[in-house]
């Protein structure tokens, strides 16, 4: 059976989130066609994983006879972490912009799961895998507002995820998810629940393509 891989990154519990909301849309369609199938689940906010060191970077670049105790256990993180993506058949990640970029917690798990020669490269491990990434921002950085050029968490994911480690990335993009609660954007909320009412249809009808095409 397949096997999905959901990475939440989300400060904010539950509904309060429109990542988790949405991804986990994504996840219950997901469940419904695979009962029997796995997922393997990291909540970064709650249990984050540690922020890459010398030793666990070096680790990745060293034979194993050569490591130091130090080396390896700081690297033993990092194979559990790439082998849980390797697994995977596809994957889900809930990646919100705070301050334009992605959070903290989110940069320390894709530092610690790129390893070149091996997750990253020429012939990275997981190319090809089909990755959804839910980005939710407060505002609107589509081309042609005000603050497109912020627009540091699809451009930079692209990159890395699609760019460096070969992984097929679909971006569900709710936005403007501040307008309920900031008076100054309370004119733009129609065009947040448009947004989040797109959301999660994508976020549904992606899981049901996604399904479909590992059932066999």
């Amino acid at each position: 059976m397949a096997t999905l891989l959901h990475i939440d990154s989300s400060v904010f519990p539950g509904e309060a989130s429109s990542t988790r909301s949405v991804a986990d849309a994504f996840r219950a369609t997901w469940e419904e066609r695979h009962p029997q199938g796995t997922v393997i689940y990291r909540d970064l906010a709650a249990h984050p994983v540690p922020h890459i060191t010398a030793d666990a970077w070096s680790a990745g670049y060293a034979a194993a006879a050569e490591r130091t105790p130090a080396q390896s256990a700081a690297f033993a993180l990092r194979v559990e972490l790439m082998e849980e993506l390797e697994r995977a058949d596809a994957v889900l990640i809930g990646a919100p912009m705070y301050n334009f970029s992605i959070p903290s917690t989110l940069k320390a798990w894709l530092d610690n799961v790129l390893l070149l020669g091996r997750t990253a490269g020429e012939t990275p491990s997981v190319e090809g895998t089909p990755t959804v990434v839910v980005a939710s921002r407060g505002g609107s950085y589509t081309p042609g507002t005000p603050r497109e050029g912020y627009e540091f968490v699809q451009n930079y994911l692209e990159a890395v995820l699609g760019g460096t480690m070969g992984l097929d990335v679909d971006f569900i993009v709710p936005e403007l998810t501040m307008a309920g609660r900031n008076p100054a954007l309370s004119a733009l909320v129609p065009l947040y629940e448009a947004s989040r009412e797109r959301a999660f249809g994508e976020a549904v009808g992606r899981a049901k393509e996604l399904a479909e095409r590992f059932a066999a």
